[in-house]
């Protein structure tokens, strides 16, 4: 038994399957990687995999149970390799961050700037993606530690720390008339084109319970992952737009007002996320506390052990 037998299980049962994604991920041959496959289950004496001539098609019973196992083996392989970095007073390489782009954007510069202050032999890697993905990076390894306001807290296996709350903005241009009603009603939004985000990011999913509860249907004619492009239509007079708080600034965004909607929409929770069972090295504490200045090491810890945080 060898760790590139468990990493071809695992990446087979990540990438659906399919060998060729396998062999790409793991930098090695299609026949490689059937090869680690079918030594480890000749080695065990179980069949892993589901078969249609030379197809994988999924997992046996127990081969669901052995990925589990699998799956504990590379992650203590891992946190080894991270503690033994820790243990010799390393504090160097590479912390991957991924996050959407509001909070790439808006929250964190600033901890990514005082975080290389304090680390500034460590490289930040900084991804954007969709929460979803973003997650999935998260699992896989690929990412240390995940940033999003929706989708993280719903895997069982990523440990997600509350880090703020926020609300929406309601932004037009100069003269709209929205400005002249106070307090602006869901009816009111209804009556114009809306500009917000995208389904799933950056609590999109309040603003649609809100209109739904409400009864009443909004005109979204444009939606973006990206603040700045919402923005920038608002800009050219394409619509309402809908945004997160942390989005606008009175001193930059020049020509448009901004509107406090959080008595229309829920407040949001932006998350913080790491993989469960995953060894974190001081530095990886050290960004976390920055971005979540109220969370202690006992509470990350406690959290890493199965213990609850509030909500």
């Amino acid at each position: 038994m060898n760790f590139q037998q468990l990493r071809s299980i695992r990446e087979a049962a990540r990438r659906g399957y399919n060998l060729t994604e396998v062999a790409n991920a793991l930098f090695t041959s299609q026949p490689g990687v059937s090869r680690q496959i079918r030594e480890l289950e000749d080695e065990l004496g179980v069949v892993i995999f589901e078969r249609n001539g030379k197809r994988l098609t999924g997992m046996t019973e127990p081969g669901k149970g052995i990925l589990k196992i699998i799956d504990r083996l590379l992650i203590e392989a891992e946190n080894l390799q991270q503690a033994s970095l820790e243990y010799t007073g390393q504090q160097s390489g590479t912390l991957s961050v991924a996050a959407t782009h509001t909070q790439a954007r808006y929250a964190l510069p600033k901890v990514v700037q005082s975080f290389r202050t304090a680390y500034p032999d460590v490289r930040i890697a900084l991804q954007q993606s969709a929460p979803e993905h973003i997650a999935e990076w998260i699992l896989s390894g690929k990412t240390d530690i995940g940033i999003a306001t929706e989708g993280l807290s719903q895997f069982p296996d990523l440990v997600s720390f509350p880090c703020y709350r926020w609300s929406h903005l309601i932004v037009v241009p100069d003269g709209h008339p929205l400005l002249t009603r106070s307090p602006i009603r869901l009816e009111d939004l209804a009556e114009f084109p809306l500009i917000t985000y995208d389904v799933g990011f950056t609590g999109r999913g309040h603003i649609d319970a809100a209109f739904a509860q409400a009864g009443v249907k909004p005109d979204i004619v444009l939606t973006a992952m990206d603040s700045d492009v919402i923005k920038q239509y608002v800009a050219l007079g394409l619509g309402v737009g809908i945004v997160a708080s942390m989005a606008f600034d009175h001193g930059r965004d020049k020509g448009m007002r901004a509107v406090e909607a959080s008595h229309l929409f829920a407040q949001n929770t932006t998350r913080l996320a790491v993989r469960r069972g995953a060894y974190l090295r001081s530095y990886a504490y050290h960004f976390i506390q920055q971005f979540a200045p109220d969370l202690t090491r006992a509470d990350i810890d406690a959290a890493m052990n199965g213990g609850e945080l509030a909500a």
